[in-house]
C-alpha cells in the first residue's frame, strides 16, 4: 500500500475518534425529549440549521429543499479511504429497513471536500450506496457554513498532490425530524439494527 495512504487513513482514523469523544464528552448529560427511545440526550441542542448547497444534479438547495421528511445526515468526503464508505453503507441499510415498515427516510452526503468533490463525482459516489441517496458539495464557503451548522469539525491535510490528501473529519450521523429539527446523533459503534430503532421511535415520538 501506498505509504502516504497509511498514513491519511492513520490520520483519519485518530482524529475521527478524537473528534467523536469530545463531541460525546460536550453534548452527553443534556435534556433529550427522545430520551425513552435511547436517544444520546441531546435534542433540542442547537444543532443544524440553514444551508445552501449544490446537489448532485448540480441544482442548488437548500436545507428546506431537502429535510422535507426524516433525514439521515452525514458529512464525509468521497476520497475518504474507509470511514465514509462504512458508514454511508451503514446508513444506507438503516433506510432500506425502515422503509420495508413504511418509513421514508432521506440519507444524505455532505462533503467536507468541494476542491475534489464535484456533483458529477457526488453523484457516481451516492449512486453506490441507495437510490434515495443525496449528495451535496458546493463552495468552500458553503461546505464551511453547513459543517458549522452541524458542528461538524474537519481539516484538510497538505493538499500539494491534489490527488492523495486526506480531510480529518468528525463522523456522527444525525437524525433531522421536519417541524422538530434535531433530534438525535449515531456513531460509528451503532449498528445499523440499533439506529434502525431508534430513528423509527424517535418518529413515532413525534407523530
Amino acid at each position: 500500500m501506498n505509504p502516504r495512504l497509511i498514513v491519511a487513513v492513520a490520520a483519519l482514523s485518530l482524529s475521527a475518534v478524537l473528534a467523536g469523544t469530545a463531541a460525546w464528552v460536550s453534548f452527553h448529560g443534556k435534556g433529550d425529549a427522545f430520551a425513552s427511545c435511547g436517544a444520546s440526550q441531546v435534542a433540542g441542542s442547537a444543532i443544524g440549521g440553514h444551508f445552501t448547497l449544490v446537489d448532485q444534479t448540480g441544482a442548488t438547495v437548500t436545507d428546506a429543499d431537502i429535510i422535507k421528511q426524516p433525514t439521515l445526515v452525514y458529512f464525509g468526503y468521497t476520497f475518504c479511504p474507509d470511514v465514509c464508505p462504512l458508514d454511508n453503507a451503514r446508513n444506507a441499510e438503516v433506510v432500506a429497513a425502515l422503509d420495508k415498515r413504511g418509513i421514508d427516510v432521506t440519507p444524505v452526503f455532505i462533503s467536507v471536500d468541494p476542491k475534489r468533490d464535484t456533483p458529477e463525482v457526488m453523484a457516481a459516489y451516492v449512486e453506490n450506496f441507495s437510490p434515495k441517496m443525496i449528495g451535496l458539495t458546493g463552495s468552500a464557503a458553503q461546505v464551511a457554513d453547513a459543517a458549522r451548522a452541524y458542528h461538524v469539525y474537519y481539516k484538510a491535510h497538505d493538499e500539494t498532490d491534489p490527488n492523495y490528501y486526506a480531510v480529518d473529519h468528525s463522523a456522527f450521523t444525525y437524525l433531522m425530524l421536519p417541524g422538530h429539527g434535531f433530534a438525535d446523533f449515531f456513531t460509528r459503534d451503532d449498528t445499523a439494527a440499533q439506529i434502525e430503532e431508534r430513528v423509527a421511535c424517535d418518529i413515532a415520538a413525534v407523530s
